[in-house]
């Protein structure tokens, strides 16, 4: 059966096209709802959690060829995936679950992370519910979460750029999407996020050029300039 995400292995991976205008010229994206309760969970598990929710919604039985999905999802995927992260606590929290979409959880120790992916569609068109939440003026800062455990793909996110964390949850979302095409993946894996910069990020844009990682290039609509690298997701160690 011919995966959803086959458009984005044939852009990013075997390079067979270029990424082409919205087909029918509406502007998709998905919503990608980050729960930050007060306190909020740490910025890491956050993106892990947002990394499992965009990827789970394309790899969704719902996603597939025939489900109630797939129209909505192979639409988008066949555009831009862009996504828009937004932040929800408490009764919106719990609105936003009624939803159709995915909600991932990690665990921290300082409590789970969570995020919900929905459904994509045109930006001018989203629920009430969503369109009332922000994500501005929401930062969490670095945590220091230790190396990434051995056995899972890790997303590596350009720290030097200085991502907002509703930047990154959208730049993640999108590694993890990129590598599971690139990969062939039919199931969701527990991606480990870590920072990377200097010798380090350049060491892992080498990488990615003799095939050990797939790359992100941001459009640069917000916060970073067109091509920029913002994350690299590489294999298991």
């Amino acid at each position: 059966m011919t995966s959803v995400l086959e458009p984005l292995a044939a852009r990013y991976v075997r390079r067979d096209t270029g990424i082409p205008p919205e087909p029918d010229g509406v502007v998709r994206a998905m919503p990608v709802v980050l729960r930050l309760d007060r306190p909020p969970a740490p910025r890491t598990p956050v993106l892990e959690a947002a990394a499992d929710a965009a990827l789970a919604v394309c790899l969704d039985p719902r996603a597939e060829p025939g489900g109630e999905w797939h129209d909505a999802v192979a639409t988008w995927v066949a555009g831009r995936i862009r996504k828009i992260a937004r932040r929800a606590r408490g009764a919106h929290w719990a609105a936003v679950q009624e939803l159709p979409g995915v909600t991932c959880v990690v665990d921290s120790p300082d409590g789970p992370a969570e995020a919900r992916a929905l459904l994509p569609g045109p930006v001018d068109d989203v629920p009430k519910v969503v369109s009332r939440l922000q994500i501005g003026g929401t930062e969490l800062p670095s945590d220091e979460p230790g190396p990434p455990p051995p056995g899972v793909p890790v997303i590596w996110v350009n720290a030097d750029l200085e991502m907002t964390v509703g930047k990154a949850a959208a730049q993640v979302g999108h590694a993890s999407m990129l590598y599971a095409a690139a990969q062939g993946l039919t199931a969701v894996p527990s991606f480990a996020v870590r920072e990377a910069r200097g010798d380090h990020w350049a060491q892992l844009c080498d990488g990615v050029k003799g095939g050990e990682g797939v790359a992100v290039r941001d459009a640069g609509f917000t916060e970073v300039a067109p091509g920029t690298i913002t994350c690299i997701a590489t294999p298991p160690s």
